[in-house]
């Protein structure tokens, strides 16, 4: 029999619930954001705190809301090798042309820096490609959240006619005429090619692309100098603004369902509101949810534009004003959005040893 699939170092699900996408109702928001301050020891109403020098601790670790990525975690080798070939074989794909790395390169932060992907036949998907590195840490998978793992992750683009447009029956036909695929197969599950297994491997290999050593995660360790003034002046004003009460843990997000649009209403501005645009709305059912989203990872985001589920932000200064607007209800201080993109330039780690 093959072994079962190993947990996934995601944040456990009951957490991501008791974190919570908290009920940001017109008449909680206070509270809301009291909770924050009280958290924060902060205003994120009011001008940001006074930033001082930064102060240059001994090499030991900080306590701080965000954590370092580990370098590494518990896999099997074959298998997230099988994965591998398996994420970046356009067989997958009805017409052979898309691959799982069309839309998640490796060479451009795990996504395919796009407003929205393009699958088979040049057939354009409905919102922005989130990055696969670091995706195992998230409690939830997809913008809204529809599936609960890795696994049950990769139903979704095989089968999706914008994206790959396959069916299981015609991919596992395709791998089992390979011989490599049939050997590399049987060495790392009993049973051979089988759909859990294929969905299994891809897992493991997405779980395997960590990026830890960024300058900020080597500050959280202690490095002297790892933070240059400005950033690390940039992330502590992040902290006072209040934005680390979404953006923490390992990813600096992913673990939290939130609205966009907390304080201002941030689709009748824009316009044009789409099905998509309802969010985690359109896996529930519940109103509440509408125009709700799993809080996206802040890892790599340098790397990573446009943003947001609708890809209409284009660089980090334009994604930093859009979240003071329709989040905190405010703009920022030109200076105070210059050290916070400088914060957020440094969550940008390594791949495989290698500089991203």
């Amino acid at each position: 029999m093959s072994l079962p699939p190993p947990t996934s170092p995601a944040t456990a699900p009951e957490q991501g619930r008791a974190l919570g996408r908290w009920p940001w109702s017109a008449g909680r928001v206070g509270f809301c954001l009291l909770l924050i301050c009280v958290a924060q020891g902060c205003k994120p109403a009011g001008p940001a705190a006074p930033v001082k020098s930064p102060q240059r601790l001994p090499a030991q670790a900080r306590r701080e809301p965000i954590t370092p990525i580990p370098a590494s975690l518990p896999l099997d080798a074959r298998r997230v090798a099988l994965g591998r070939q398996l994420f970046h074989d356009p067989q997958l794909s009805r017409d052979n042309t898309i691959s799982c790395a069309t839309c998640h390169a490796l060479t451009k932060g795990g996504t395919d820096q796009l407003p929205r992907s393009v699958g088979i036949s040049q057939a354009t998907g409905h919102v922005n490609a989130p990055t696969v590195f670091n995706s195992g840490f998230n409690f939830k998978q997809f913008w809204d959240g529809r599936a609960d793992t890795l696994e049950d992750q990769v139903d979704g683009p095989l089968q999706n006619a914008l994206e790959m447009g396959a069916v299981w029956d015609e991919v596992l036909a395709k791998l089992r005429r390979a011989p490599a695929y049939a050997t590399a197969f049987k060495e790392a599950y009993p049973d051979g090619v089988q759909r859990k297994n294929v969905k299994h491997a891809i897992a493991e290999f997405e779980r395997s692309l960590l990026t830890p050593n960024s300058p900020f995660d080597r500050w959280l360790r202690g490095e002297a100098g790892a933070l240059s003034e400005d950033a690390e002046a940039g992330y502590q004003k992040f902290k006072n603004y209040g934005c680390v009460s979404c953006h923490q843990g390992v990813s600096a997000g992913g673990n939290m369902f939130q609205p966009l649009g907390v304080i201002g209403d941030y689709f009748t501005d824009r316009g044009n509101i789409t099905k998509a645009d309802h969010g985690r709305f359109n896996v529930t059912g519940k109103d509440a949810d509408k125009f709700v989203f799993k809080v996206p990872t802040l890892r790599n985001i340098a790397l990573t534009a446009p943003y947001f589920h609708d890809g209409s932000a284009t660089t980090l200064e334009e994604a930093v004003g859009v979240m003071a607007k329709y989040q905190l209800g405010r703009p920022l201080p030109p200076k105070d959005v210059r050290d916070i993109v400088k914060f957020l330039q440094s969550l940008t780690g390594e791949l495989a040893g290698r500089p991203l």
